[in-house]
């Protein structure tokens, strides 16, 4: 701790900056034990309060601005991405769809709060083209509210954190190997959970080409599109003949699903994560002619195969007499 608050002292108001930049464009680059640190400086007169929480939120902005635009660009691409760098479960994407659903912008009150959340709010709220104005508010105001709760608590306990900086400056060395390795533990700890939690989600795949060719040749596949409400209603176009349903009531409704034909399951989350887990779920309960689609939605468009409005209908499925 000790080394932090000088390393702080001597870089100031620039390493807060740059360090939560990083952090919120997507590194697993913790930023709360830095605001801490800041937060105590402050609490001795070696660094302005205020200045530093105004550095630290307008650093947070700026990152989720460049994903707001990336995510209204680029769409669901922005998400994979960040899956990759963030070390998080794809699965958090959903979890963040299913909070703006519920929650709308309020949701980036909270966002930087919540590991995973805080790297999918910014540009999903682009995906879904929330408006710029009200992104910019809600979203400095979360920033305003993280950065300044973990510096307050700093000034507040500046006492506390000197004493402990005076303890660990008598380990010397052995503080920042201890730091190196906590961290390096915790990389190491992410990165294990993202590679389990795909594990889970091996299954085979049809591709969007032996997709397209089954709808050429006129086979009765079922396919049925679980983009959350809010990706669809950004990109309302769906695969010919795909019934949108949301992956509650599909998995509600097995009992009636027809074990006689394919059924092909599609979304537009990194490495199809709904798709895939209903696809296995469905399969436990006797429904073994299914598969996800293989890069999903954005798979099928970026080939440039055809598209068009959803089914108003229900699925055509009749109960199964055992």
């Amino acid at each position: 701790m000790n080394e932090l608050l000088h390393f702080v002292v001597r870089h100031g108001y620039t390493l807060v900056f740059a360090w939560v930049f990083i952090e919120q464009a997507g590194l697993p680059i913790p930023s709360a034990p830095l605001l801490l640190a800041a937060g105590a400086l402050a609490g001795t007169h070696e660094m302005n309060l205020w200045l530093a929480i105004t550095f630290a939120s307008l650093a947070a902005v700026t990152s989720d601005s460049i994903w707001y635009e990336l995510g209204r660009l680029r769409g669901v691409r922005v998400l994979q991405l960040l899956c990759r760098i963030s070390l998080e479960p794809d699965s958090c994407v959903r979890r963040t769809q299913v909070r703006f659903g519920k929650s709308g912008a309020r949701v980036l009150l909270v966002a930087k709060f919540v590991p995973g959340l805080n790297a999918m709010a910014a540009p999903l709220a682009g995906i879904i083209r929330m408006g710029w104005r009200r992104f910019m508010l809600f979203d400095v105001l979360g920033a305003l509210l993280w950065s300044s709760s973990f510096m307050i608590a700093g000034y507040i306990f500046s006492g506390e954190l000197e004493r402990i900086a005076a303890r660990a400056a008598y380990l010397g060395e052995w503080v920042l190997v201890l730091v190196l390795a906590g961290f390096a533990g915790y990389i190491g700890w992410k990165y294990y959970n993202r590679r389990k939690f795909l594990r889970k989600l091996r299954i085979s795949r049809i591709t969007p080409e032996e997709l397209k060719g089954k709808i050429d040749a006129g086979e009765d596949v079922i396919i049925v599109d679980l983009r959350h409400a809010l990706e669809f209603e950004a990109q309302p176009e769906t695969i010919p003949g795909a019934l949108h349903m949301d992956a509650a009531e599909l998995e509600e409704a097995h009992e009636v699903i027809p074990r006689d034909r394919e059924i092909v399951l599609f979304c537009a989350c990194p490495n199809e994560v709904t798709a895939a887990r209903l696809a296995l779920l469905l399969r436990s309960k006797g429904i073994t002619r299914i598969r996800p689609l293989a890069e999903g939605y954005e798979g099928w468009r970026s080939r440039g195969f055809p598209l068009s409005r959803p089914k108003d209908e229900a699925p055509s499925v009749q109960p199964v007499v055992a």
